[in-house]
């Protein structure tokens, strides 16, 4: 029934987008629809919430309160003080989702509504508001801390005049209402799961910025069942570039428990959309850290050590690669910085200082990272040589990520390894699946992937186990092909069949000829040979 669920809801939700995105770009629509499924979640829940605070009142339902009264008052006082300990946030019985949906929809029928145009759409910002002001002071705060600044009522990309942006806020409302969550009687991720589907349509939909906020599922799976080897329950789990949240989500997914999530995101709106994707797939706002900032210039969990990382950072991104950064502990101890203009190795490098001792780390590169010199074969080779972390290097199949289409890699580090003197290596490039003009790994690939780094198995063509000692004599070149042998002999050609055809099609064109010249002749024209 939840499967069903979850895909009913998928396309319910994806319709709505579609038929009222309209001449909007899908990145843009995105904050407003993924904000407005974020405000229904809310109400839901602390609908939910407050009917079973309730329970044996006189009062059984949240929505009769009477808030003008002395007793509502004292009703809401009491449920705002459980729910922002309990729930993060708190919304009187007026500002819930449904509420707002019915005056929406009684408005837009209503013939003179153009008189007090504004009405649903200041209504929905005090309310928005209302929500953020909810949690100051409490733990909360941080988490809910301008979420819904992405959500501007006021932009002209909802419509014209003022009666246009109400006209199409109300519908998208209307329509949302329609749909069931089921909070009561689903698994807590079920929206959570349809909302990151939502999430990936629209990253596929908006090409090259996509990268910037969404990790393809099946690359998140990878990542994440290459982090929880072995384990039941995580401490601690980081994304240094976190985007929507999705990469330590999945992680989550491996796993039985999950103590702590700690990501950075730079972008602000993608940031937004980490904290809501956390909080709708019922992560409690004390189980995650998530910062906005850049992470290499300004890195916001100095002291965190943390038992798995996971990261999709941005493909040979431009740091400031700053001499200061020289003292920096991340990168001291490897006596050079990755350059100004390939930023890959620093975020390899501020991992490995986050990364805890019995800790695993697993991070998507481009394959450049695994031969190109100068600085970044130093940091290579030190990585190797001096503190043998690297455990595995798995080469991905090409255009499997949005916006690009350059081969790509996963790098597998570990502080206490278990084959100290050998690494892993996994051609997975070759399997896979095309869909329009994306390709994808399919359960069998990652299930293969997966098989082969747990049990270090060694497959023609495929994988292969090189010692340190023929690393070292590689030069620290990790490019795979030197690795894994993956050349297909080609079959032994045939001389003499093949001179025994020529002479066939030789006869035939003879005989061709022949045809031609006879019907040239019967024109009474000249043969063209």
């Amino acid at each position: 029934m939840s499967e069903e669920h979850k895909k009913q809801l998928e396309q319910q939700l994806w319709n709505i987008a579609n038929t009222l995105r309209g001449k909007m770009n899908a990145d843009e629509f995105r904050d407003y629809i993924l904000g407005f499924i974020f405000y229904k979640y809310l109400s839901e829940k602390m609908h939910l919430y407050a009917n079973r605070l309730l329970a044996g009142e006189d009062i059984e339902e949240y929505t009769q309160i009477d808030e003008a009264s002395a007793e509502g008052e004292e009703y809401l006082t009491a449920i705002r003080t459980e729910a922002v300990e309990t729930l993060g946030f708190f919304l009187k019985p007026s500002e819930l989702f449904h509420q707002v949906a019915l005056r929406g929809a009684a408005q837009a029928e209503d013939e003179n509504a153009e008189a007090q145009s504004n009405f649903i759409l200041q209504d929905l910002t005090d309310i928005l508001k209302s929500i953020e002001q909810s949690t100051m002071g409490a733990g909360s705060e941080d988490d809910f801390e301008q979420l819904f600044e992405d959500l501007d009522l006021t932009s002209t990309k909802l419509g014209r005049t003022e009666k246009d942006k109400n006209a199409l806020v109300a519908k998208v409302l209307a329509h949302l209402d329609k749909i069931d969550f089921k909070l009561e009687d689903t698994e807590a991720d079920v929206l959570g799961d349809a909302y990151e589907y939502l999430i990936g349509q629209f990253a596929s939909g908006a090409g090259k910025k996509a990268g910037e906020f969404y990790t393809p599922q099946q690359v998140s799976m990878v990542l994440a069942k290459i982090v929880t080897t072995n384990k039941t329950k995580l401490k601690s789990v980081y994304d240094p570039t976190c985007g929507s949240g999705s990469l330590l989500l999945r992680v989550a997914k491996e796993v039985q428990q999950v103590s702590t999530f700690y990501g950075q995101e730079m972008n602000r709106t993608t940031y937004n959309l980490a904290r809501m994707n956390m909080i709708m797939h019922d992560v409690h706002y004390s189980k995650f850290d998530i910062k906005q900032e850049d992470t290499l210039e300004k890195p916001q969990h100095p002291n965190l050590k943390a038992e798995a990382i996971v990261a999709n950072p941005p493909f040979s991104a431009k740091w400031s690669a700053n001499p200061l950064h020289n003292n920096d502990d991340r990168f001291s101890a490897y006596g050079k910085l990755a350059p100004k203009s390939k930023a890959d190795f620093a975020f390899v490098q501020h991992m490995i200082h986050h990364l805890d001792e019995a800790g695993t780390m697993a991070i998507v590169l481009p394959h450049g990272v695994l031969f190109r010199g100068a600085a970044e074969g130093l940091i290579r080779q030190h990585l190797i040589e001096t503190c043998n972390y690297l455990d595995a290097v798995i080469g991905l199949p090409a255009n499997i990520f949005y916006g690009t289409s350059i081969p790509t890699c996963i790098l597998v580090f570990k502080k206490q390894r278990e084959h100290s003197d050998t690494i892993l290596f996994i051609d997975a490039s070759q399997e896979f699946d095309k869909a329009k003009t994306q390709n994808f790994l399919r359960s069998e690939d990652i299930h293969k992937i997966i098989t082969t780094y747990r049990e270090r198995t060694v497959i023609d063509k495929y994988s292969y186990i090189a010692s340190l000692e023929e690393v070292k004599e590689n030069d620290y070149n990790l490019n795979i092909p030197r690795y894994v042998d993956t050349f297909e002999e080609e079959e032994a050609v045939d001389l003499k069949a093949v001179a025994q055809e020529l002479k066939s099609l030789e006869s035939e064109m003879e005989a061709t000829d022949a045809v031609i010249a006879d019907f040239c002749q019967q024109l009474g024209i000249d043969a063209p040979f």
